[in-house]
């Protein structure tokens, strides 16, 4: 058998690929150009890579025997994980190696904000002594409010309790009970932000936390309290946050992360009560060692043909079954999309039945982690891939069950979907027919493309209530393009399903929910 062979594109930790030579031909070519990897890399089987370099599209379509790009690394922006998904090839990263370097660099701006040592620092070096301009506070008894408890957030909450810190939790996958045993008391995001001496952010960059403390939630925090960023930039408004500290809404911020790096004429550094780093959360020797030592394992492992860790887009699948699949994986996709926008609360339990052909297709527990990857994602700071998916609900108290059923209903086939959370019990089923189809809402009978801005009512079947639901709507000036309803009898509950021209904002949802006859609402947003 041909030795594997390996490129590493960028700077690692030397242990790394001492490991990788053990089993592989390793070429080491850290100023390698674009160009340059687009005519070798067909001679590699495996490239690691951390963020200088990009595999774009165009290397990946020049990597015929390419069976894995590592990122030694969390984030894989320099990756185009889609180009790789269509190859089959493994994107894989180190997502645990950063998690004690940025909860640590976390204490350190903590520690910072709270005592002014920045501050401090440059009057001393400037020649002052200006001991009583620096009084600080002490951590100990403060109550700090952490947003997402994925690896770096339970980290934080190790080391807060070590300054014997009261902490608060905002995370919708932690339930109460999970929170007990942790120590912490798991909140709604209100509650955090207002009861928190210091808020530090742990979450993901998605849409749903693009902007995720902006105006209105700097207005109610504590006028003494803090707030850290050491996640991603975007999370945090900087416009909002700007005015906030100018205006002494809030006593201070910590930023380690900015929505443009590096920051361009930011004004936010005018402010003495800002302090600011520059992206170095996980720059530590033992972070980069460990990120070396995580991906050149899972290299041998899939050299070794074992079952890596930390993938990122899907397990290792003969081709055949992929493309049988595919299809499916991007329903699965759609479903959970749709499940993780119109449910609420803590998700107890999450039941998926595969009817017809697909009760028949191998590996199709893969579009069981599918759907949980798309719902927890958006939430968890750390990453869900198809290999994680499982022993990471499984972690969050999530149940989760498969079945198998030969009927489907007049269909090739249909995924059958229902989650149950502490709030409610939803359920759809989908098909594949030319794109993906939802054909059942909560039972009723629809037929709708998950697509678009989408709005769901559910309401008593009696006159009148659904031109009153369009009529409030209209008074938002929100037009609907098209209009689906099922019912099971005349008078009963029923449901609507409307295709609108743009996003139904929470004041409108709030407002349809009150109105008579009215059970529910939600809007969903699709790609």
């Amino acid at each position: 058998m041909d030795q594997k062979k390996v490129i590493v594109a960028d700077s690692i930790n030397e242990k790394g690929i001492s490991d990788l030579e053990e089993v592989a031909d390793v070429t080491v070519d850290t100023s390698i150009t674009p160009e340059e990897l687009v005519k070798t890399i067909k001679d590699y089987d495996a490239i690691v890579v951390r963020s200088r370099t990009k595999v774009t599209r165009e290397v990946i379509e020049a990597a015929p025997k390419l069976k894995i790009i590592a990122r030694a690394g969390v984030g894989v922006d320099n990756v185009d994980v889609e180009a790789a998904n269509e190859k089959g090839i493994m994107v894989i990263n180190a997502p645990e190696s950063t998690s004690i370097s940025v909860a640590e660099h976390t204490m350190g701006l903590m520690m910072s904000l709270a005592r002014k040592i920045s501050l401090a620092d440059k009057s001393v070096k400037e020649g002052k002594w200006e001991k009583s301009k620096f009084m600080g506070m002490e951590l100990n008894n403060k109550i700090l409010g952490i947003v997402g408890m994925g690896r770096i957030g339970s980290q934080v909450v190790k080391r807060a309790k070590a300054f014997n810190m009261d902490i608060l939790v905002y995370d919708p996958y932690i339930s109460d009970e999970a929170g007990l045993e942790m120590g912490v008391s798991v909140v709604d995001l209100e509650t955090l932000i207002r009861q928190s001496d210091l808020i530090t952010l742990h979450v993901p960059l998605t849409p749903e936390t693009r902007n995720l403390i902006s105006a209105d939630e700097l207005e109610i925090m504590k006028d003494t309290a803090f707030i850290i960023n050491c996640s991603r930039g975007g999370i945090v408004n900087e416009e909002a946050l700007y005015d906030a500290l100018k205006n002494n809404k809030i006593g201070g911020a910590a930023l380690d992360v900015f929505t443009e790096e590096p920051p361009q004429d930011s004004p936010l550094f005018e402010l003495d009560n800002l302090v600011a780093t520059p992206h170095i959360g996980a720059s530590t020797v033992e972070a980069q060692r460990d990120a070396a030592l995580i991906v050149a394992n899972e290299i041998i492992t899939v050299f070794q043909d074992g079952s890596p860790r930390n993938v990122l887009n899907m397990p290792v699948m003969d081709p055949k079954n992929f493309q049988l699949m595919k299809p499916y994986l991007e329903l699965a996709e759609k479903m959970g999309s749709f499940m993780m926008q119109a449910t609420s609360g803590n998700i107890k339990n999450m039941d998926v039945t595969y009817c017809g052909e697909l009760a028949e297709m191998p590996q199709h527990d893969i579009l069981t982690r599918s759907i949980l990857q798309v719902i927890l994602n958006p939430i968890l700071t750390e990453p869900v891939n198809l290999v994680n998916a499982l022993s990471i609900a499984q972690n969050r108290g999530i149940v989760v069950t498969e079945g198998k059923r030969l009927e489907s209903e007049g269909y090739k086939c249909i995924i059958e979907l229902e989650i149950k959370t502490d709030e409610d019990v939803f359920s759809i089923d989908g098909t594949f027919v030319d794109e993906p189809k939802i054909i059942k809402i909560n039972g009723y009978w629809v037929d709708v493309k998950p697509e678009g801005n989408m709005f769901i009512a559910k309401y008593q079947d009696l006159p009148g209530t659904i031109g009153a639901i369009g009529t409030k709507l209209g008074e938002h000036e929100i037009n609907i393009a098209t209009m689906q309803v099922g019912r099971r009898e005349a008078g009963g509950e029923a449901i609507m399903v409307l295709k609108v021209d743009q996003s139904v904002p929470q004041s409108v949802l709030e407002e349809v929910k009150k109105m008579d006859n009215v059970d529910g609402a939600v809007s969903l947003e699709f790609d």
